[in-house]
């Protein structure tokens, strides 16, 4: 079954595998006790960080091993804001972090402190000038990622970090998704990464603070890891981890260059294959394995559904494929289209039957879509009619809207919207579509089936009540070459303009 997830996690690496194996009969012992045994655990432990300061560029005491990704932003996070406490309290990050990394500064904020957002653009790149008007005197530290987990859009580190410089602000790197690939920029202060992205076991993250920089841990700390990572250090996983990483960064030029290609295959493809599909990311400066599109009036949860079904394991940030019913925040600050998130990460030592995976998933996204979309009754659709949902291996309807079985029974009885012809504000003629208690994608698929019932320069208003319709509205305006006016409250306006 290919897997397209690797962005998510890695399968471990054999090399890592190798190591683990090794580790667990030598490395066992306490590394701060003096016996043999605690030597012995000792040299491991700082092999593996030597190994892994090599390949983040650090020296090996500027480097310490984490319980996780997430745990070394954080603690690069709060550390570092306590010990430039005295500096101020203003926190910059970019629209498009990691959540770890909002979660952080959302937990600053609830303390008192201070947090500046720096907007995006369409590709999810940061503007270095924007992210330099963000630094005041007052601000303590700078969050920004190498690059974006949902889109692989690269960042610009290195202009970031010398504005940081300039500023007097230390920048913090989360370089979790581009540390296998040697892309973190130069000049940064902190860095932060995790090794089951690279295919290190889980439960192992690490943590650089370069010299110079003030950090003063907030947890209850203890000896170890130079009192930044609590605990007895799991030196059978920090092995692995750092060799697997060794191994990674060997193989990445070829790995990279063997991916983009088929990465670039799927950028083209897609569009020619599936109509109203909007390819997101920057399409160049990018990550090697990486590409996201969204489908129009394409429910997201049912589409993975879909795919998994012909074997493939993907993943999305639509807002349908989500507990919270909420769009992907890296999403929303794009400004792009949310629902039908499909994202393909290729993991970076993919088989020789990668290109025969690509090319089979090629064949069967169409045919999913269009099956999708069927369910709905949506533009694109299996003859243009909704199908009635087909019933899984044990007799019960599959998911059609929402995901959950009552969704897809609310989307097959719910009546079609009465779109009533009205006259705008401006006098116009206008039609008003009742789209409250439907989720995405219904809001949109109801806007496309009435937009023609105005004539060119009149405006539809749509009613809902979805949180993925702020971003969604606006997205189909601009790849349908609409107005949009803009939303007030659960009024959405949109002029029709071909």
């Amino acid at each position: 079954m290919p897997y397209f997830d690797a962005a998510s996690s890695v399968p471990l690496h054999p090399v890592a595998r190798e190591a683990l194996i090794a580790a667990l009969d030598e490395g066992w012992a306490d590394p701060g006790r003096l016996h043999r045994e605690g030597r012995r655990a000792r040299m491991l432990l700082d092999a593996a960080r030597e190994t892994a300061s090599q390949a983040v560029g650090c020296r090996p005491d500027e480097l310490v091993f984490t319980p996780s990704g997430t745990s070394a932003l954080h603690t690069g996070i709060a550390g570092a804001l306590a010990g430039r406490r005295r500096t101020g309290r203003r926190l910059v990050v970019s629209a498009v972090e990691h959540s770890a990394v909002l979660h952080a500064a959302a937990a600053h904020e609830a303390a008192g402190g201070i947090v500046a957002q720096v907007p995006v653009d369409r590709t999810g790149r940061v503007p270095a000038a924007e992210f330099r008007a963000a630094l005041g005197e007052d601000t303590a530290l700078a969050c920004l990622q190498s690059a974006n987990h949902e889109v692989g859009t690269e960042q610009p580190v290195t202009e970031v970090a010398a504005a940081c410089a300039e500023a007097g602000v230390p920048l913090l790197v989360d370089a979790a998704q581009s540390l296998a690939w040697g892309r973190t920029g130069e000049g940064w202060s902190l860095l932060a990464a995790s090794a089951h992205k690279w295919g290190g076991p889980p439960g192992v993250g690490l943590l650089a603070v370069r010299k110079g920089v003030r950090f003063a841990p907030v947890a209850p700390t203890d000896e170890r890891e130079s009192g930044r990572a609590a605990g007895f250090e799991n030196i059978p996983a920090i092995v692995a981890a750092a060799a697997s990483l060794r191994a990674v960064r060997a193989e990445a030029d070829a790995s990279a260059a063997r991916l983009r290609a088929l990465v670039d295959r799927v950028r083209a493809r897609v569009p020619e294959s599936v109509p109203d599909v909007e390819v997101v990311g920057d399409p160049v400066r990018r990550l090697p394995n990486l590409v996201t599109f969204s489908c129009l009036y394409v429910d997201g949860e049912a589409l993975l559904h879909a795919l998994d079904r012909h074997g493939f394991s993907v993943s999305s940030g639509s807002s349908c494929t989500s507990s919270t019913l909420t769009p992907s925040h890296v999403l929303r600050a794009m400004g792009v289209l949310s629902e039908g998130n499909v994202r393909l990460s290729l993991p970076p030592g993919s088989a020789d039957s990668a290109e025969e995976d690509v090319e089979r998933f090629l064949e069967v996204l169409p045919e999913a879509v269009r099956e999708v979309r069927g369910r709905l009754a949506a533009p694109g659709g299996r003859d243009g009619t909704r199908a009635k949902p087909e019933a899984d291996a044990e007799g019960e309807p599959e998911a059609a809207a929402g995901g959950e079985p009552e969704a897809a029974a609310e989307a097959e009885s719910k009546p079609e919207t009465e779109a009533e012809p009205q006259h705008g504000a401006s006098g116009g003629p206008s039609v008003t579509v009742d789209a409250l208690g439907s989720l995405c994608p219904l809001p949109v698929i109801e806007l496309a089936k009435v937009i023609g019932d105005v004539p060119v320069g009149g405006v539809v208003t749509v009613l809902a009540d979805d949180e993925a319709a702020r971003a969604d509205i606006p997205a189909w305006c601009e790849m349908r070459g609409q107005e949009y006016l803009g939303a007030d409250g659960v009024e959405f306006r949109i002029r029709r303009l071909n």
